[in-house]
């Protein structure tokens, strides 16, 4: 039986415009206002150029690729923090993202408050998050700082809550972007046994990281972005000898 595509990229491109400093002084910039304009308009940086992928449901699908490829970007277009600037883009399903250390806390609230907001940020009702908090205190390791406001959390700490938030939340469609190389090493085997947990169950998950080792244990299949496009889409065993070859060179 054929699964259903849960996340599309039908020729997504994300460009964004580069603005420069007015040289020769605003007088001269009036004058020739028609052509410093077009320039403007015509100076850009392309962050993904032509992506086009399927992901199916209950799929656990890798990005792989250098620092600035490309890769944060087309999980925040996934999980609708950013827009394509064209292309067609479908996601058939509820999104929670992980996408950056201490996203959509507030720094002023203590982590228990932070839990509670961000449940309900994500779609649940206050009541089926307090049937979880407990739960959720005790896989993050918390529980001795979860009432001080979480401006006082290390970086570490902020992913412990977050990612106990997220993974207690019954998630549908999981974005992880680089999460799990922070915090200690038992923390970091507890995630990954959970996202086998969600495998198990069928969760479709896409999954960032510089990790081949983490890519290798979870994912099924992979993508590899090179210069802002999809240089290969395969199985694991396709993709990653043939990504780690071009890091060896």
């Amino acid at each position: 039986m054929t699964k259903k595509s849960v996340i599309l990229l039908e020729n997504v491109s994300k460009t964004y415009p580069l603005y420069h400093h007015i040289q020769g002084g605003l007088k001269n910039f009036l004058l020739r206002l028609p052509k410093a304009l077009k320039s403007t308009i015509e100076t850009k940086f392309e962050a993904l150029s032509n992506i086009s992928l399927s992901i199916q449901q209950g799929e656990t699908f890798g990005i792989i690729g250098k620092n600035g490829a490309g890769k944060s970007t087309m999980l925040g277009l996934m999980a609708g923090v950013l827009k394509p600037t064209s292309g067609r883009l479908m996601i058939d399903g509820r999104i929670s993202p992980l996408l950056e250390l201490g996203g959509g806390f507030h720094l002023e609230l203590s982590g228990m408050e932070n839990i509670m907001l961000n449940g309900v940020l994500l779609g649940m009702t206050r009541a089926e998050v307090k049937k979880r908090i407990g739960e959720i205190i005790e896989f993050s390791g918390l529980s001795d700082f979860i009432d001080q406001p979480i401006r006082t959390y290390s970086s570490g700490m902020l992913a412990r809550l977050g990612f106990s938030v997220i993974v207690h939340l019954d998630p549908e469609i999981f974005l992880i972007d680089e999460i799990l190389g922070v915090g200690d090493m038992s923390f970091q085997k507890k995630c990954l046994e959970k996202m086998m947990g969600f495998k198990t169950k069928g969760v479709t998950m896409v999954f960032v990281s510089h990790s081949i080792s983490e890519i290798e244990k979870i994912c099924d299949r992979v993508c590899w972005i090179e210069n802002h496009c999809v240089k290969m889409i395969g199985s694991v065993s396709e993709v990653v000898p043939a990504y780690s070859a071009t890091m060896n060179d």
